[in-house]
């Protein structure tokens, strides 16, 4: 039986204004229900709207990367300690995006893990391959390899640890791994990571990648994916509410 938790995480990216984080986050924090885990990963300035309107509620919140340091003088970072002093509870780390347009390297990332962990946050450790790396066959050895840095950190600390398998080819672009080959994907992580920790096996993968209330529930229906991780879904708030009844 799988005991696995789920969950649905919404990633705003760099989307938002108080106005609108108003409405949806009032329509995600009355409606949202039921034994999966929610939660949105916020720009930083909204980290106090979150704090206010979700506080309450059953919906975690927290942000889309964290630094590796503690403190000092690292200008435009933010700490673990930081994000929990506004009640975040859970941190992106490693996204595509941040990958690309950061320059960050695998080993930067299980250091970013390591730091959210030690504060108390869940760290969501994002890995996917290219278009390009896909079609030359080179899927799984991509994902393997920014895994590699990682493994210490879940081993030692996968009730803190979600892995989310993004396909750089299937976010924002509306397409989407077929439900087979995004549960051939999550069975490659979960048996590379149960060969190194049995307890891995306990492990939560989501799938991310245009995923919306319409293909949610076939995907989430594959053994090895336990939710999703929203992008462009989570900011509609009928879409999100339809992706968490799917989980």
């Amino acid at each position: 039986m799988n005991t696995r938790t789920r969950w649905v995480i919404g990633n705003w990216k760099m989307n938002g204004s108080l106005p609108s984080n108003a409405s949806l986050l009032e329509a995600i924090a009355t409606r949202v229900a039921g034994d999966s885990r929610v939660a949105v990963c916020v720009p930083f300035p909204y980290l106090t709207q979150c704090q206010r309107m979700l506080g309450a509620s059953q919906i975690m919140y927290g942000s889309q990367d964290v630094s590796a340091q503690r403190s000092g003088a690292f200008t435009g970072q933010v700490s673990a300690g930081m994000l929990r002093e506004f009640g975040a509870t859970i941190t992106l780390v490693g996204h595509s995006e941040r990958r690309l347009y950061n320059a960050e390297t695998s080993a930067q990332v299980a250091d970013k893990a390591a730091a959210a962990i030690a504060s108390g946050l869940v760290a969501v450790i994002c890995v996917g391959e290219t278009l390009s790396e896909r079609e030359a066959g080179r899927a799984e050895q991509t994902v393997a390899s920014q895994l590699e840095p990682c493994v210490d950190v879940i081993s030692r600390f996968v009730g803190n640890v979600v892995i989310a398998y993004e396909p750089v080819w299937a976010i924002g672009t509306g397409k989407t791994a077929s439900p087979a080959e995004a549960q051939g994907m999550h069975a490659f992580i979960r048996g590379k990571l149960t060969e190194i920790n049995a307890s891995a096996r306990d492990l939560s993968i989501l799938y991310g990648g245009s995923v919306k209330a319409s293909n949610a529930a076939e995907l989430f229906a594959q053994p090895d994916i336990d939710g999703g991780l929203i992008g462009g879904a989570s900011l509609v708030a009928e879409e999100f509410l339809g992706i968490v009844s799917a989980a």
